[in-house]
């Protein structure tokens, strides 16, 4: 009898078989030693591993020395011993493990490799406007070369299979498509011949008991010449139909040159962005091959129940989570174990989880701090010997969880919040468009708080004396209680000349009242930082009827929201909306009916008519409470997130954490 299947039932994959349909996919890590997997690679791995994952895709490896996308990138030929310990580490917990194999081409750069990058055609890279080498025969046989030999070592090292990406930075894609493909000899006249070589290579070095997996561009989002849904559906049938190929697993992707961010958007972006052009795909493949190839579906699906749906509706077989097992290593096992409440949510926000750019950040999680850390940073593990009494102050995220953390580890807690609400800045960064998942990690923190029995009191509002006297009247000194300070930030200064009557207000207050709660007329929204606030602000008050102006002091709006991939976007966004955008600008007063902008560069200065402004500049440390202690004597106190210095989420996280940990 023909059953729906389920996405933790097992699936066959070619000739092995993984034990559910859960794929944890390849992206950079910046995890590597030298060009090598390291030993924070196997970490990494083991923990998705032993949370459930049925299949693991290593980071991807280039199989040529003429590519060095980014400094840790790895190098096939170097992989052989970081390959052999990842397989063994996951195949110890039971999943399978393809290494994930490609080459940048004209999507690379030179900084490392201080030599041209190889590509089908000379299309200058998007972002450093670098014009490639046409490769030349040679070229083409080496990189073919090259992904039979990193195969070969992959299989060598006990891997189940490879991944050859033809998705996003991919040559093969590069080749594949008419937008970076503008050659005339055969390489251009057939526009499959190179992704066939590469395939062909690498089944021959795979033999017949490996799988070949192909991560493929469906969709360029560039119909005048890139791969459309349509030809790429054609194109997958055609490709997982040739029995000499014989490809085991397609993974569906989108995105080209022109559109990098699509591939991997934030929160802008609806999860599960993909799932139609999966199901056109799939439908294609299917009866192409009498649904002996199964499709995988990427593209922001973080949630387990739509995971779920789509395999057991036939939009796909397996289902890519790879950002989802960012947040929470165990999210197979807590499903599977109907802990489903308790997984931690991803909150797409791309913020640690995105490293490839000059910084060389190691991959993380503003949910999850642990994340890419498996080595220095995972939480303990277990009940204390010596729980204490603990009494953390504050309800916002780093508060929060440092009462999670210190509960789980068998410490009596309790947490008093000043306000009548819990999550701190969590609540006022989800009023924002394309962040409002933050709402879910409060509200994910404050269940497990409760589950864990954490003495939760709002609207509390906490003297030194109420602290320094524990509830049967002794000092906290006799006591030993541990005091845990997360009482957050509050609004920096404004460095403006303010006059009588203006109206200026901070961002998080403009996020809570809204346009309807400013005075009438147009609002200036100042952004010193270049963060996704003040965009966001501009964003939410526009779209409630309001005339926008948005002023920063940088050459571009937005600046550091290039980090998570949305600056484009968000530029898009801002001028289809119509905010009006005042760059290389600075803030110099404000009055009641106008403000005054000033060149940075020339000095001249301008007037905007405005009836507000909203301060989307620095915030400063809320260390009232935390002074008074500290001059009291109280012992035992230690202070975290905002309190300390106003960052991020996930500093919040990490030290509320860390306090935690180091209790008792």
């Amino acid at each position: 009898m023909w059953s729906v299947p389920s996405l933790f039932d097992p699936i066959e994959l070619g000739p092995r078989t993984a034990r559910n349909r859960v794929v944890f996919g390849p992206h950079e890590t910046n995890l590597g030693r030298g060009r090598s997997i390291s030993e924070r690679h196997v970490a990494y791995y083991r923990r998705r591993a032993a949370g459930g994952a049925g299949v693991v895709v290593t980071e991807e490896a280039s199989v040529h020395e003429s590519d060095w996308p980014y400094e840790h990138a790895p190098l096939g030929v170097e992989c052989g011993d970081g390959w052999q310990a990842v397989a063994a580490a996951c195949h110890a917990e039971g999943a399978l493990v393809l290494a994930a194999l490609g080459h940048a081409g004209g999507q690379g750069t030179s900084h490392w490799s201080q030599r041209e990058l190889w590509a089908p055609s000379r299309v200058p890279e998007v972002n450093t406007r670098e014009v490639p080498k046409w490769m030349e025969a040679d070229d083409i046989a080496a990189v073919v070369a090259g992904f039979g030999a990193a195969a070969e070592v992959a299989v060598a090292s006990g891997c189940d299979g490879v991944e050859v990406n033809a998705g996003q930075f991919s040559l093969v894609r590069q080749f594949l498509s008419g937008l970076t493909n503008q050659r005339d000899d055969e390489w251009g006249g057939d526009r499959t011949r190179f992704a066939r070589e590469v395939l062909a290579a690498v089944r021959a070095a795979l033999g017949p008991d490996r799988v070949l997996g192909l991560r493929l561009s469906c969709d360029e989002l560039a119909p005048w010449a890139g791969i459309t849904p349509e030809a790429a559906a054609e194109l997958a049938a055609e490709l997982c139909a040739d029995a000499d190929l014989r490809i085991d697993v397609l993974t569906v992707v989108r995105g080209s040159i022109y559109s990098v961010g699509a591939t991997r958007p934030d929160g802008h972006t609806p999860a599960g962005f993909n799932l139609d052009l999966a199901r056109t795909v799939r439908d294609a493949v299917n009866a192409a091959t009498d649904g002996r190839v199964p499709v995988v579906a990427q593209g922001s699906i973080v949630d387990v129940d739509q995971a779920e749906w789509a395999v057991a509706d036939g939009v796909a077989d397996a289902v890519e989570m790879t950002r989802a097992q960012l947040a929470d290593a165990d999210l197979v096992a807590k499903a599977v174990g109907e802990r489903r409440r308790e997984i931690r949510p991803c909150v797409l926000c791309n913020q640690q989880c995105m490293v490839r750019d000059n910084r060389n950040p190691i991959v993380s999680c503003v949910v999850d701090p642990s994340t890419g850390h498996e080595t220095t940073e995972l939480e303990r593990i277990g009940v204390t010997g010596t729980p204490v009494d603990v009494l953390v102050v504050g309800g916002g995220p780093a508060g929060l969880e440092a009462a999670r953390v210190a509960s789980t580890r068998g410490h009596r807690v309790r947490l008093w919040e000043q306000s009548h609400r819990l999550g701190g800045r969590l609540g006022t960064v989800s009023l924002q468009p394309g962040r409002e998942r933050f709402a879910l990690f409060a509200d994910w923190l404050r269940s497990e708080c409760e589950r864990l029995g954490v003495e939760i009191e709002t609207g509390r509002d906490v003297t030194v004396d109420e602290i320094a006297r524990s509830p049967s009247g002794g000092d906290v000194a006799a006591d030993g209680t541990c005091i845990v300070v997360a009482t957050g930030g509050r609004p920096g200064v404004l460095d403006a000349t303010v006059d009588a009557g203006a109206r200026v207000v901070s961002a998080a207050e403009a996020l809570e009242v809204g346009a309807a709660g400013l005075p009438e007329g147009a609002v200036l929204v100042w952004d010193p930082i270049g963060g996704p606030t003040g965009v966001a602000v501009a964003e939410l008050l526009v779209a409630g009827g309001r005339e926008v102006h948005l002023a920063t002091q940088d050459f571009i709006v937005g600046n550091e929201l290039a980090r998570a991939g949305d600056l484009a976007p968000a530029n898009a966004r801002l001028a289809q909306a119509g905010v009006s955008m005042h760059r290389r600008s600075i803030l110099r007063s404000v009055a009641p009916s106008h403000a005054v902008l000033e060149d940075r560069f020339t000095g001249t200065r301008s007037s905007l008519d405005v009836s507000a402004v909203v301060d989307a500049g620095h915030r400063l440390p809320d260390d009232e409470l935390w002074d008074a202690l500290r001059a009291a004597g109280v012992p035992s106190v230690v202070r975290a997130g905002d309190d300390v210095a106003p960052r991020t989420v996930m500093e919040a996280v990490l030290e509320g954490r860390r306090a935690a940990v180091d209790l008792g």
